[in-house]
């Protein structure tokens, strides 16, 4: 079975970029992505991991609302009893908030500069098995905010 990943961008943010390299990199590995697509709320967002059946959701943001998004997000993976589901994230986010986020269960922030091998690599090793297509046929791409 194929790993799902759903691919969000939460709240007011227009930037969706890095959020299409990103979900691009993992089609290309082999991952079936979801993407929400600009603007969703993190209810919306709760609700298509569950519709989805996901195994992880990647969070993409650069508005600076990252600890309100992701506390609010990983308050409803818990209500709706999602928490096996990988919580990963990007943008900009400082340095010193990477703890706080860990501490509420995000697994892993990337920053601008990551590169799509690395974002791969690691759902490899702390996701699941990639599908099919492999590492071979992702590129290398650095994500820019």
């Amino acid at each position: 079975m194929r790993l799902r990943i759903v691919v969000a961008k939460p709240g007011l943010d227009g930037h969706d970029r890095g959020a299409k390299v990103i979900a691009r990199a993992l089609r290309d590995a082999g991952v079936e992505v979801v993407y929400t697509g600009l603007h969703q709320t993190p209810e919306q967002i709760v609700q298509t991991v569950l519709h989805e059946d996901a195994d992880a959701l990647g969070v993409s943001i650069l508005s600076g609302a990252h600890m309100t998004l992701f506390s609010r997000i990983m308050e409803l993976l818990r209500v709706n009893q999602l928490e096996d589901v990988v919580v990963f994230g990007g943008g900009i986010i400082p340095a010193e908030d990477i703890p706080l986020l860990n501490e509420l269960g995000v697994a892993k922030i990337f920053t601008p500069g990551a590169t799509t091998t690395e974002v791969v690599d690691w759902v490899a090793q702390n996701v699941g098995p990639l599908g099919e297509t492999g590492l071979s046929n992702a590129s290398t791409e650095v994500i820019q905010a």
